[in-house]
């Protein structure tokens, strides 16, 4: 029996698998053997044990203002392996080792038979996943100091790739290096939101029906980034990507004027996840961006969006709107629920609102459906790209998010 107060390696990792499964992230039992075997607090010897096992990431590395390598979220790691779904046998490619934790359950996941190959642009990092690794027995897992853009040549195809730092494009050799049919699980940037993607390949694409929120340390070297910042109020902040046609000095003027605000009817509980507002967005309007705003900006009644630093938004023109904070109700049996809605400002702030009040009842009427997502090499001619969704184009691949 786990003893929540002991301070154990044993039982704090029994608490921590407890958790996991309480968030929902944790389905297989082959999975949860990994996290039972492969003791994670020898990844960071100069964190507590209690640290260890919290579900907390854990810098390794500082960066510029963020980390710049660091022990992922326990939840995360299950809910991406489970995504992933490694199995005996096969011969799978991490792109950023971190730690080396993930690359030891990966280990674990494909046995003996199975080859795992983990790579990271830092050099110190690397050293410190093969020393962990070979500390803890792994001394199987093949680590690599290079550029992840380019995956690990020599080694492929791969059953499975899984990317654990945050790119806003997909390099063509993570394409190239997976094998036919194979399982690409990327933490993938667009239109403001980041969402861990399980991709399978096809012929001549990728093509993925899972996706979870998640957020990743962006991924450095030669993986470009597509993503623009502007300021369209003081303290608000928009974030869109490199194909959409905004201007956020067309915007300064949306929040001086009278702002509308539609209600939709749909409820959530405390606590109740409603990300996928923003995914049926980005597969049906071609504005979705990223709207954040500071406590200033929001004390001062400039915006109230549902998050502070990451809500989503609907651009057109020299109007927007956003998802708003949800306001108390009482639900049908009388325990508090908590209504979602949209707030629009500039001319046309009526109409951007209820469009995305639209979306709102699309994710109410179905919470767990998700629309397809498939990524074609960037030269693909529109002819030959599914018909119905939305485009968004990379530098190195077309995005299509179909309903």
């Amino acid at each position: 029996m786990t003893n929540a107060t002991s301070t154990r390696p044993e039982d704090l990792r029994e608490q921590m698998i407890s958790n996991i499964k309480d968030a929902g992230h944790l389905h297989s039992e082959r999975i949860e053997h990994a996290f039972r075997a492969v003791p994670r607090h020898r990844f960071v010897p100069a964190a507590s044990l209690e640290d260890a096992y919290a579900n907390k990431a854990i810098t390794i590395k500082p960066g510029d203002g963020r980390p710049a390598s660091c022990l992922s979220v326990p939840t995360v790691v299950a809910m991406m392996l489970g995504q992933l779904d490694p199995q005996p046998g096969e011969n799978v490619l991490e792109i950023g080792a971190g730690t080396g934790y993930n690359a030891a359950l990966l280990a674990e996941l494909v046995g003996p038979t199975g080859n795992v190959t983990t790579i990271d642009i830092h050099p110190d990092v690397t050293d410190h996943a093969r020393h962990a690794l070979a500390e803890t027995g792994n001394d199987r897992v093949r680590v690599v100091t290079g550029d992840g853009a380019f995956g690990a040549p020599d080694q492929a195809p791969y059953d499975k790739i899984i990317v654990t730092v945050g790119p806003w494009d997909l390099p063509p050799a993570w394409f190239e290096q997976l094998a036919p049919e194979g399982t690409l699980v990327v933490p993938l940037h667009w239109r403001g939101q980041a969402r861990s993607v399980a991709f399978v390949r096809r012929d001549d694409h990728l093509r993925a029906a899972n996706s979870q929120l998640c957020g990743f340390i962006p991924m450095i070297g030669i993986v470009p980034t597509g993503e623009h910042t502007g300021q369209i109020a003081e303290n608000v902040t928009l974030y869109w990507d490199t194909d959409q046609h905004i201007d956020p000095a067309a915007l300064c003027e949306a929040f001086i004027g009278p702002k509308t605000t539609v209600w939709s009817g749909a409820t959530v509980a405390a606590g109740e996840p409603f990300d996928h507002i923003w995914l049926w967005l980005t597969a049906t309007e071609q504005g979705t961006c990223r709207i954040a705003a500071d406590s200033t900006a929001i004390d001062a009644g400039t915006c109230r969006p549902a998050f502070p630093d990451r809500t989503p938004a609907l651009v057109e023109s020299d109007s927007l709107a956003y998802l708003t904070k949800p306001r108390p109700v009482d639900g049908p049996d009388g325990k508090r629920r908590y209504e979602l809605g949209a707030t629009g400002h500039g001319p046309a702030a009526a109409r951007l609102a209820e469009r995305l009040v639209e979306q709102i009842r699309r994710f109410d009427r179905d919470r767990v459906a998700q629309p397809v997502i498939t990524a074609y090499p960037a030269d693909t001619p529109d002819e030959n790209l599914p018909t119905g969704g939305v485009t968004i184009d990379k530098h190195h691949i077309r995005m299509i998010i179909t309903s």
